[in-house]
């Protein structure tokens, strides 16, 4: 049986570690190499860096940084915020970056993900999808229980799309994505858990991996989302940020859970 991977998440804004409520009302939690350092020792079994200002900045991601965290960490290292060309991911996975993570620029050009898939391998890209429910049932082709749909949001979080997100990472993986890291603005920040539905209806629509993101307030929280919807990793930040939960005891009470995890 494959075990499910556990990810503590690095959100970084003026060099350092942030969290927020929904992307926003944005608070300090730390530096991001004594983090890193510390998330890998724990039993952490990948780590992802997200510059989450980068694109709304029209930036590209803090490389200095980014090798300044890779230089401590021996497990596989995601990077992601900014980066809209080959080139540029490129220069992450130079700096230390085992996949680079896109999002603003490939809803906008998916031929991105292609060049990218191509260049650097399938196993490299991972495809940032931040979605929100929208009401409006005329706009969605993914209806929920005839109420909601699942709108795709570029610029950390900030730009609505009108993408329905199930039709968009059907897509995504088409170009080339070996990955989707899955977000619920809904429930970002929040600690209320995540969001079930939609990542049930991605992991459903998809047969790459999906990550789940956004709302984890505690283990049992990841493992109902591990166990229940068909993810195959779960990302988590405050808990782990905050010292709510170790990874360790996260992996422990997951495996009490009937969710395997490697100890």
């Amino acid at each position: 049986m494959l075990t499910k991977r556990v990810i503590p998440c690095l959100d970084v804004k003026n060099g350092r570690v942030v969290k927020g409520l929904h992307f926003e009302s944005i608070r300090d939690a730390g530096d991001p190499v004594e983090l890193a350092q510390r998330y890998a020792s724990e039993g952490a079994d990948e780590l992802v860096f997200l510059d989450i200002t980068a694109s709304a900045e029209r930036r590209e991601t803090i490389a200095d940084l980014v090798s300044s965290v890779a230089s401590v960490l021996d497990i596989p290292f995601t990077v992601g915020g900014g980066i809209s060309t080959p080139q540029e991911a490129r220069r992450i996975l130079l700096c230390g970056a085992d996949k680079v993570a896109v999002n603003t620029a490939a809803v906008k050009d998916p031929a991105l993900i292609t060049k990218m898939m191509s260049l650097f391998g399938r196993q490299c890209v991972v495809v940032a999808v931040d979605a929100k429910r929208n009401y409006d049932v005329a706009g969605g082709t993914n209806i929920v229980n005839g109420s909601f749909w699942f709108e795709v949001f570029t610029y950390g979080g900030r730009n609505g799309t009108g993408i329905d997100a199930i039709e968009w990472v059907k897509k995504a993986r088409d170009a080339g994505a070996g990955e989707i890291l899955l977000t619920s603005i809904d429930m970002d920040g929040t600690g209320g858990g995540y969001d079930l539905p939609l990542t049930s209806m991605v992991a459903d629509a998809v047969s790459v991996p999906v990550i789940a993101s956004g709302g984890c307030g505690s283990a049992v929280h990841m493992a109902d989302v591990l166990r229940d919807s068909g993810a195959d990793a779960a990302l988590a930040a405050s808990i782990f940020h905050y010292e709510k939960q170790g990874v360790l005891g996260v992996k422990r009470i997951l495996k009490e859970n009937g969710v395997p995890v490697r100890m």
